[in-house]
């Protein structure tokens, strides 16, 4: 059996992702407030917390999705979207923040599927076109990831043809095709019928056995609890606790978590 390719080690512990003080506003709109948040080479997190508490927001800057209006985020030691000059920032070209973003995959709750394109077509679209890879070579790989997802038979299909559940694996094949060093997910089973949601965990699930580090944003409490190293509970913009899935799901230390997983456990 084929495994996913595993994320490359980092120089001598250092962390995968790193967030100090990380803040984000909208407007007047606070939504993160200084988010402190490591996750080490090989490490699952899992982040939970009702709507509305930046989990999300949180997700897209890591990646430069969104920029942050204060703090820093660095991703494998490199500070993501900016370049530091003395004590400031200096927003990156759009392009240069483009080619930091090449090294982490990331996959949405809604697919982001090109619809026009088959399940091969949207996973080998950007091997050819970002990282020219030889198309021959492209498909090669393209099939073996389709074939890893349990979906080697639908190369030729497009995604209004397949469920929402094999949608959402052809976009976890889409995103590990740039062999990235880092996953991010975005609550990848909540727009999911709750039959279909399985089988999309046990593709996450191989993928934290063979070693990705990945950063999980999701409601799947029994995920969390299975496959996380470290399970995150975020509310109002801020960490409110974190530590091992076990721990935090059985013995929360604060009020507000306790609140919360009386109602979601």
């Amino acid at each position: 059996m084929t495994s996913f390719v595993k994320s490359p080690n980092s120089p001598s512990g250092q962390p995968m992702v790193d967030a100090a003080g990380v803040h984000k506003r909208f407007g007047g709109l606070h939504v993160l407030r200084g988010i402190d948040l490591t996750v080490r080479t090989g490490e699952v997190v899992c982040v939970i917390g009702p709507s509305g508490s930046g989990k999300t927001t949180f997700l897209r800057c890591i990646n430069h999705l969104e920029q942050i209006t204060g703090g820093r985020l660095y991703v494998d030691g490199v500070l993501m979207g900016y370049r530091e000059r003395g004590d400031k920032l200096h927003e990156l070209h759009p392009r240069e923040a483009a080619r930091q973003r090449r090294d982490i995959g990331m996959v949405f709750q809604h697919f982001n599927l090109f619809p026009h394109m088959t399940a091969l077509q949207n996973v080998v679209e950007a091997p050819i076109r970002v990282q020219k890879m030889r198309k021959d070579d492209a498909l090669a790989a393209g099939r073996q990831l389709l074939a890893r997802v349990g979906l080697g038979d639908k190369e030729d299909t497009y995604p209004a043809q397949l469920s929402g559940g094999q949608q959402q694996r052809v976009a976890i094949a889409r995103a590990l095709a740039m062999k990235p060093k880092l996953m991010l997910f975005d609550e990848p089973t909540s727009a999911l019928d709750p039959e279909l949601i399985g089988e999309v965990l046990d593709v996450m699930k191989q993928l934290a056995n063979d070693g990705m580090t990945m950063v999980v944003v999701t409601h799947e409490v029994g995920f969390a609890r299975e496959v996380g190293d470290k399970l995150v509970f975020m509310d109002g913009g801020v960490v409110v606790e974190s530590g091992k899935p076990a721990d935090v799901l059985s013995r929360p230390q604060q009020e507000r978590t306790k609140a919360f997983l009386s109602k979601v456990l």
